[in-house]
């Protein structure tokens, strides 16, 4: 009877490491919304880590958390650090590429709770409505976020802070266009 049950955990504890070994290697997260302003103020926004206290949606998952600013803190080679409650892990982000007003490319390195390196986009594209930003996170799975990713998924995790961090970008953004004041602080 015992070697029939450890037979049988063995078959099932098989089946599993196939399951997992077939998921996908990589997963894409993608949110948009269209702005009524000129791309230059969410831009503004995005290239000056300074500016994400007041739009990222992490920020307000933590308001403890400590932050780290490098000493550029807009435009490629600028870096922010972060280490908070379990809400926001530990990471940082480095801009590695800023073209002004239509992209900018984050290298995402998380550290807490699951180790990962990520890479995140946010394009500015002119619209006849304004402007439509696109918010992209690319990644990929490990073994173990993989079997992770059987019961987390990704999109849903993420997306939903995408979306509220576009709605701050929006609201911000178009209260800027309105009043023609600038975005953000000064770049370094």
């Amino acid at each position: 009877m015992v070697i029939k049950i450890l037979i049988g955990l063995a078959v099932v504890i098989v089946l599993v490491v196939i399951v997992i070994a077939t998921r996908p290697s990589a997963f894409t997260v993608v949110r948009s919304t269209t702005i009524s302003a000129p791309a230059e103020a969410p831009f503004e926004r995005v290239n000056d880590f300074r500016a994400w206290q007041s739009w990222s949606p992490w920020e307000k998952k933590d308001p403890q958390m400590k932050r780290t600013y490098g000493e550029k803190t807009a435009g490629v080679g600028a870096t922010y650090a972060w280490a908070g409650n379990g809400n926001v892990g530990e990471g940082k982000m480095t801009i590695e590429r800023s073209d002004r007003p239509s992209v900018v490319g984050i290298k995402l390195e998380f550290f807490k709770p699951f180790a990962g390196t990520n890479t995140a986009t946010i394009a500015f594209a002119p619209v006849a409505e304004g402007t439509k930003v696109t918010w992209t996170m690319d990644g990929k799975y490990n073994f173990i976020t993989k079997g992770m990713s059987l019961v987390m998924n990704m999109d849903k995790m993420i997306g939903n802070d995408f979306e509220a961090g576009l709605a701050a970008i929006k609201a911000e953004s178009e209260t800027a266009a309105k009043s023609g004041r600038r975005a953000t602080a000064a770049a370094n």
